[in-house]
């Protein structure tokens, strides 16, 4: 699933119905989750954070800039924050599934969206500004609202999108500054020392700014300047990176404060060994990490897959278990729990409604099989064989790389894990797909039929049901027959004691592929479209027809090492 963070900030910090109308509408445009609404009262700003596909997403912010544009009338604002429109920056940033180059393309036709529709001029920044200079917000905004008489309808100097001579409507609304930028992660590192100095030595060390070259070199000497006056700066070791050190009153303290403003450059994990290393080199020891805000999931499990490979262990795990590796590897649970539902972003949009069939037990999941409702049934039951075939082979893979004495082979072992985890989480993902497939066949059943028009898109609704219900249990037999390919490496390859899990791993992968190829044929009998029909029933044989040779040659090598023993 694709994900973006959406940050405005609206020039009102004060006036909480004014407040709470920008956000209701945000809300109200559906597809989203607000995760935090921050006012200010003195800069007489709120800053509101909402995520969710990109569509819903570019929705809600035209429905937050459209009531911003209703209730603020920037004739009267005053405050401390620079700021040149009722919603003043609007960012676009990328979460998952998503990159920035893309972000910076639906910031653009946001602007121009806002620039038509709401007759707001728009400017360009960050990774979505037209020009060099304006990627800098502080260039978009120079002069702030008082200055945009004189600069709109001036080549040059005007909005990106809808620029035009300073009129009424403008004066009530302003301009927005439309952007993308990648994720900022705001962390704190602790310190077992008490001394900002300290702390704020090591931030200097590592920050991407650095610290003032001096006069001989000394920390008290003289700045340095260049030619034109400017400060000599001598740069720090992480590239993206502001940071600074202080002491916090409520933990008792001092700690490096650190956002990373690109974490493609400097991810968490590399900020977290980067900051141990500097602190270490001036006599301190980072304790653990205090994560300010939301966090993408990435960042954590590209985090527990580094301390993994550090440790020579398989990346073939659970997620929950790479998240576990995180934590402690960093200390996130150092001040306090860090739990991660509240703190990584997709865990916080997750499905928690429960009527997912894979988050039911074992126990729940057989008897909801049994009951007299006909889904879940035979498709939904391959999927799982499936999965349940990788997870053996994952296993056995799991297992080789932590055999004694294979150390040098840990590596070759992770990849096989990997592979079949991606494999096993896919084949998890048919189960739901395969009931739903039924499900929408059912609410098809349920569309009116009394007109010719509805007899008409009835039949096209059916035709489209049928053709999902024969894809999906043709994807599980596409993923089943994948898992033939790590269980046949590690049957050969792997450790020996385990040989016999990749057996059951074979046969319940080869159950899957027939389970499945029933589903796929009893489905494409309800095709109108015959040649489609047949197209997919090829294929389907085929798979059918590969999965049975590789069982055979995976079972060969079974019972060979089994006899062997």
């Amino acid at each position: 699933m694709q994900l973006i963070e959406c940050v405005p900030n609206f020039s009102e910090g004060r006036d909480k119905n004014k407040i709470n109308a920008i956000v209701e509408a945000i809300r109200n445009a559906g597809g989203v989750r607000v995760l935090d609404v921050d006012p200010g009262e003195a800069t007489n700003r709120t800053v509101v954070t909402f995520v969710g596909e990109p569509q819903a997403v570019c929705e809600a912010a035209i429905a937050g800039m459209r009531k911003a544009a209703e209730v603020i009338d920037m004739r009267g604002h005053h405050g401390a924050h620079p700021r040149m429109g009722a919603t003043d920056v609007l960012p676009l940033i990328p979460v998952s599934g998503i990159t920035l180059v893309e972000c910076a393309e639906l910031a653009r036709k946001l602007a121009a969206r806002a620039a038509e529709e709401l007759r707001i001029p728009c400017f360009s920044y960050e990774a979505a500004a037209f020009t060099p200079e304006r990627k800098n917000l502080a260039v978009c905004r120079e002069g702030e609202y008082e200055g945009l008489p004189e600069r709109l309808g001036q080549p040059g100097k005007g909005a990106d999108f809808g620029d035009r001579p300073f009129d009424d409507d403008m004066a009530r609304t302003g301009c927005t500054a439309v952007g993308a930028r990648d994720f900022l992660i705001a962390v704190n590192f602790n310190l077992n020392t008490t001394s900002t100095r300290r702390a704020n030595a090591v931030a200097f060390d590592v920050r991407e700014k650095g610290r003032p070259k001096r006069e001989g070199g000394k920390l008290t000497g003289k700045p340095l300047k260049d030619a034109d006056g400017n400060t000599i700066m001598i740069p720090g070791t992480l590239k993206g990176t502001k940071a600074i050190g202080w002491f916090i009153d409520e933990y008792g303290i001092a700690q490096v404060s650190m956002n990373i403003t690109d974490m493609n450059v400097t991810p968490l994990h590399k900020a977290f060994d980067e900051v141990s290393r500097a602190a270490a080199a001036r006599g301190l020891r980072v304790t653990g990490t205090e994560i300010v805000g939301l966090v993408p999931k990435r960042a954590i499990l590209d985090a527990g897959r580094h301390y993994l490979k550090m440790q020579n262990r398989s990346l073939g795990i659970p997620e929950n278990e790479i998240v576990k590796i995180a934590v402690k590897s960093m200390g996130l649970d150092d001040l306090k729990p860090f739990v991660a539902e509240e703190k990584v972003i997709e865990y916080m949009l997750a499905d928690k409604s429960g009527h997912k069939l894979v988050d039911m037990t074992c126990t729940e999941f057989a008897d909801e099989t049994s009951s007299e409702s006909p889904a879940p049934g035979g498709g939904s039951i391959s999927a799982y064989m499936g999965a349940l075939g990788a997870a053996l082979g994952v296993m056995v893979a799991n297992l080789s790389a932590h055999k004694a004495g294979w150390d040098d082979r840990w590596e070759e072992f992770s990849d096989q894990a990997v592979l079949g985890r991606d494999i096993q989480e896919q084949l998890m993902e048919l189960v739901d797909k395969d009931t739903d497939a039924f499900n929408r066949i059912m609410a098809v059943f349920a569309m009116p039929k009394g007109t010719p028009e509805e007899k008409a898109a009835r039949a096209e609704a059916l035709e489209a049901a049928t053709l999902n219900a024969a894809m999906v249990p043709l994807m599980t037999m596409q993923q089943a027959l994948r898992v033939f390919d790590v269980l046949e490496y590690v049957a050969d390859k792997g450790n020996p004691s385990s040989v016999s899990d990749a057996g059951v791993g074979a046969l319940a992968a080869h159950a899957a592929v027939h389970g499945a190829a029933l589903n796929v044929r009893i489905n494409v009998a309800g095709l109108k479209d015959r040649e489609k029909a047949a197209e997919i029933l090829k294929e389907a044989a085929a798979i059918t027809a590969e999965a049975d040779a590789r069982k055979d040659s995976v079972m060969n090598i079974v019972n060979s090492k089994i006899e062997a023993k």
